[in-house]
């Protein structure tokens, strides 16, 4: 039984929740979103919650139950407060800048990597080194830092590359001269 499924969503206020068979629409002040319900499961607005249930105890359907909750609560934060991520850049010569709808980043490689900004998604650069991810949809916002981070993810004897604000590196010693 799905303990996340059962729990209620509460509506912020200024949030509009709109059921259309299938479909799920939520607007609020920063934008709206919409969600394609799978079989079987249903959202139902009641006075100042949203409920999802399920129409049977089939295993797929058990599965799917916690997993929508989750998507039509993180649309409604999304829309009424939104979404951010924050990456920093360590190392010498490291640096990132946006030019127009991309993200210039210069990580110690022969050419410029230029990462293109999807719609939706805003990008700020702080002192070249830190940069601020931010947007409605919870999935973008994270799938966005994930790829630039990839392009040099932090190294264990330095600590070079791209992190998240706060992530932990776990540092290695270097090679010593045996005697």
């Amino acid at each position: 039984m799905s303990r996340v499924g059962l729990k209620p969503i509460p509506l912020p206020d200024k949030v509009a929740v709109k059921v259309d068979g299938t479909q799920v629409s939520v607007e609020g002040p920063k934008g709206s979103l919409a969600l394609q319900l799978p079989d079987g499961i249903t959202v139902e607005p009641e006075e100042d919650q949203i409920v999802v249930r399920r129409s049977s105890e089939l295993r797929r359907q058990r599965s799917l139950h916690g997993t929508v909750r989750s998507l039509v609560a993180n649309m409604m934060t999304g829309v009424s407060q939104g979404f951010f991520k924050e990456l920093e850049i360590q190392g010498v010569g490291f640096r990132a800048v946006v030019k127009g709808k991309e993200l210039d980043l210069s990580l110690g490689r022969s050419h410029e990597i230029l990462h293109p900004i999807p719609d939706g998604i805003t990008v700020t650069v702080t002192n070249n080194t830190k940069i601020r991810v931010e947007g409605i949809d919870k999935q973008c916002v994270g799938q966005f830092a994930a790829e630039v981070r990839s392009y040099h993810p932090p190294e264990p004897y330095k600590g070079k590359g791209v992190r998240y604000v706060g992530e932990y590196v776990r540092r290695k010693e270097g090679k010593t001269v045996g005697a």
